[in-house]
Formats: C-alpha cells, sequence, structure tokens
C-alpha cells in the first residue's frame, strides 16, 4: 500500500529531519531578510530532481513534483522566518545569531516539509497529480509573504492547499482543526492625541493630551461590548500607551497603539468605524485634534468545510495520533489566510507539547521548544492527505 511505504519512508528519514530543524534553528533569519534559508530549501529540491522556483515573490521557494500517474494539483505550504527574540533555551542547537531565534516553530514547519519531500520523491511514479511545496518567507511580519507568492504564480492550477503549524502547547499525538474560521483577522491602530500642553500647575490653560487618551482608552472598550454583535468575536486590546514628560508638564501629544481581532469581515470593517468615529468625537468635545492611523493585517483563516473533514479522517488513522479534536478559533493570525481565499483546503495544528516538560513554554518565548516527534506526525498526516486526495477529489 503506498500510504504504507511513504509512512515507512518518513519513520527511516526522522533522523534526517531532525537533522533539518536544528539546522535550521541556529541560522535564523528575520522576515524579509531571508536569504540562506531559501537558498538551503532550494538546493534540498534541486538535489531531489524537483522544479524549482527561486526568490517567489521576492524570497520565497516553489518545488514541483510531478507523479507518475494523472491527477489534481496538491500544494503543501510551510514557513521558514525566524523572530527577533534572543533565545534562552540552552539547547546544544541554539541560535548562533544574536537577537534572532526561531521562537515559533517555523524551522520545523520547513523540516517536515522536506523531510516529506524526500520520501514523496521515492514513490514519485505511483503518485497520482501533482504536489507543490510551497516555502514561504515573511509569515511573522505583514504584509507577510504568502500575498507577494501568489501575485508570483504559487498557485497557478492548484486544485488545494493544506497547510499545519506545530503548536507548542498541544500536547504530543493530538491534531487540532476546525471547520470555516480559525485564526482572526489581525489588525494595528495608532492614535495620536494633538492636544495643548503647558504648566502643571495651570491645567485650565492645556488641553491635556494624557487625560483626553485616557478617556480614549476606557470608551475604547464599548467598542466591542456595546457595538458589536455579541456572537460575533471581537477584541481590542491597547498595547503601547506613550506621553513622556517631565513630572511637572502637561503632555501636549499622547500616542495610542493596539490591535484589532475578528472573524467576519463586516465586524472587521464596523470596529474601524467606531474606533475613527470615537476617537475623533472624544477630541472635538475637549478641543482637540487626533491623528488615527488603521492598518489592516492578515485576514481571518477560514478553513473549506470538505477538506477539513478530509483531513481530520487522514489524521485519525495514523497510529501516532491518539486524538483529534475540533479546536476553539483563536485569535492569533496567519497570511496562510491569502490561500484559502484563492483556492480550497485546510489549515491544522500538530501539538508538539512534550508529555514529559514539566512547562511548555508559548510561542514567541525566549524558551520556546518543540517535541520533534511532533515533526513526523505533521508529515504523515500532509503526506496522508497529498496521496489520498486525488481519490475523493474524483467523488466530488
Amino acid at each position: 500500500m503506498l500510504e504504507q511505504k511513504l509512512f515507512q519512508l518518513l519513520d527511516a528519514g526522522f533522523e534526517e529531519i531532525v537533522a533539518i530543524r536544528r539546522h535550521l534553528h541556529q541560522y535564523p533569519e528575520l522576515s524579509f531578510q531571508e536569504v540562506k534559508t531559501p537558498a538551503y530549501i532550494a538546493s534540498f529540491h534541486e538535489k531531489l530532481g524537483h522544479e524549482v522556483k527561486r526568490n517567489v515573490g521576492e524570497r520565497g521557494v516553489v518545488a514541483v513534483l510531478k507523479g507518475g500517474k494523472q491527477g489534481p494539483t496538491i500544494a503543501l505550504r510551510a514557513d521558514f522566518d525566524a523572530l527577533p527574540i534572543q533565545e534562552e533555551t540552552g539547547l546544544p542547537f541554539a541560535s548562533k545569531v544574536d537577537g534572532v531565534m526561531h521562537a515559533c516553530g517555523h524551522d520545523g514547519h520547513t523540516a517536515t516539509l522536506l523531510g516529506l519531500a524526500r520520501a514523496l520523491n521515492q514513490l514519485q511514479e505511483e503518485i497520482k497529480g501533482t504536489i507543490v511545496f510551497i516555502h514561504q518567507h515573511a509569515e511573522e511580519y505583514a504584509p507577510g509573504g504568502a500575498i507577494a507568492m501568489i501575485q508570483d504564480g504559487c498557485l497557478d492550477g492548484v486544485d488545494v492547499i493544506f497547510g499545519t503549524h506545530l503548536w507548542a502547547t498541544i500536547p504530543y499525538g493530538e491534531v487540532q482543526y476546525r471547520k470555516g474560521p480559525i485564526m482572526s483577522a489581525v489588525d494595528r491602530f495608532e492614535i495620536v492625541i494633538h492636544g495643548q500642553g503647558g504648566h502643571a500647575g495651570t491645567p485650565h490653560l492645556t488641553k491635556d493630551a494624557i487625560v483626553i487618551g485616557a478617556n480614549v482608552v476606557t470608551q475604547l472598550q464599548q467598542v466591542v461590548s456595546r457595538r458589536i454583535d455579541p456572537m460575533k468575536p471581537a477584541v481590542v486590546s491597547i498595547g503601547s500607551f506613550e506621553a513622556m514628560n517631565a513630572f511637572n508638564v502637561i503632555a501636549d501629544e499622547a500616542k495610542i497603539v493596539g490591535t484589532v481581532r475578528t472573524f467576519h469581515e463586516e465586524v472587521r470593517d464596523e470596529v474601524e468605524k467606531e474606533i475613527k468615529h470615537l476617537v475623533h468625537t472624544i477630541c472635538d468635545s475637549a478641543h482637540a485634534k487626533a491623528t488615527v492611523t488603521y492598518e489592516r493585517g492578515y485576514p481571518a483563516v477560514v478553513n473549506h468545510s470538505a477538506e477539513t473533514d478530509f483531513l481530520r479522517t487522514c489524521a485519525q488513522s495514523i497510529s501516532e495520533v491518539k486524538r483529534t479534536e475540533e479546536m476553539e478559533p483563536m485569535m492569533g493570525g496567519e497570511d496562510f489566510a491569502y490561500y484559502l481565499q484563492h483556492v480550497k483546503g485546510t489549515f491544522f495544528f500538530t501539538g508538539a507539547k512534550n508529555p514529559a516538560w514539566d512547562v511548555a513554554y508559548p510561542h514567541h518565548h525566549p524558551k520556546f521548544d518543540i517535541d520533534e516527534r511532533a515533526m513526523l506526525i505533521a508529515a504523515k498526516v500532509l503526506g496522508k492527505a497529498a496521496l489520498h486526495y486525488p481519490n475523493i477529489s474524483r467523488e466530488q
């Protein structure tokens, strides 16, 4: 059976997958600054004899494996950028780049896809259809690499796409999925209050930007609670409030920076409108001015129903997978969303928390790590999806 052959090849190649992950972990590169990582990926695929396109969307890599039998074109995606974090894991393969770390598992994603690519390559003549390996740069930093890669043709001819995220706080052996919205849209806003500063002893002669800004922060909490349908989730959070002055000086200017998380486009539109209206109304009442900048980041990740059901079925029959679960939507963002706006597919989470760990540090933490065995599960789920999707696509 072809699936059994694939799993045997992946089991035999697991040490290489680990070695690749540890190599990449030592040499991380930030979003939009990736040079050596895409070169490493492209060279790996070229040695396998795959058709390879470098510099897709500027820094991405696309490799193509054409099976020996007719079938659909299936894309598998992995990201490969790192974060501006100083690693504190103490691992023997810790980052050798000061202030840069793979603190989100993208090294594991890339190693998983490369190991899977090698195994599938050995089964090329038995594979139905074409498999496209999308290695994406700059997932961590908006506008992200997905948009540019799509514009550069990475999805041309693709019928379906699958992707996974190794998740350090989900136990090893679990696979979590969800139909419909699974990750939120992520937006950023910046509000600058333009008041009129002055001496702290004569507040009546000023327009205190801090007091105005504090009122803005308080009132922003009502945007969700009093303006948005409670059945449609939304979050408005303030991350920064700056107004630096001496103790006896009333602020002339204050800057407030925050984020908005939503799942529905109409809610996204409404929150943006309400934030702008509220800020300008408060400032007008205080005879001050404001500049509001609202930047839209990644849209919500919305999984397709049939492909999610198919993926769940694939995961359930893999021996290392002890549990599959439909998860609650997550307020984190992912530019995998853009792929799903163009083709059918699904994005899921592969548990990577080692059961022996007392503490599983979250993503973007300087002590973040994964149970490397999770890469084998991810490879088997993605690989099985690639092998079996041609059968269900004929039935649809």
